[in-house]
């Protein structure tokens, strides 16, 4: 595969992880799921399952079990032909799909900050 499709195919599947990995940490979709994580999370006794709950709550964490399983569906490897194709995939993957989503995080702040103001505005107005 030459480097223009390597990168097309990092993109693409960068974005796939960070949509799975956004919807389950942070939409509603998945919120009471997301709050007994959290309360397991904060209340078991063994670090293993606390660490296991941990994952479902956290954006950065859970893109990675995501890429692991993108990785087994598609074979996707990186600059390499071989093992080390599939490590740098791992590594480089969740890197792009965070960075997409903190992008995404900055753009939701923004247009409630300025739904915020505009509503404070029109309430000055009436």
């Amino acid at each position: 595969m030459d480097i223009s499709t390597q990168i097309f195919w990092l993109v693409i599947l960068s974005m796939v992880v960070g949509s799975i990995a956004w919807t389950v940490t942070q939409e509603e979709i998945f919120k009471e799921w997301r709050e007994y994580c959290q309360d397991r999370r904060d209340n078991c006794q063994s670090l293993p399952q606390r660490k296991f709950f941990y994952v479902f709550t956290c954006e950065y964490c859970f893109s990675h079990w995501t890429t692991i399983l993108i990785l087994l569906l598609t074979g996707f490897q990186l600059l390499l032909e071989d093992w080390r194709g599939y490590v740098l995939a791992f590594f480089a993957i969740p890197w792009v799909a965070n960075q997409m989503m903190s992008i995404y995080r900055r753009l939701r702040v923004g247009i409630k900050h300025e739904n915020l103001k505009a509503k404070v505005v029109e309430e000055k107005l009436e």
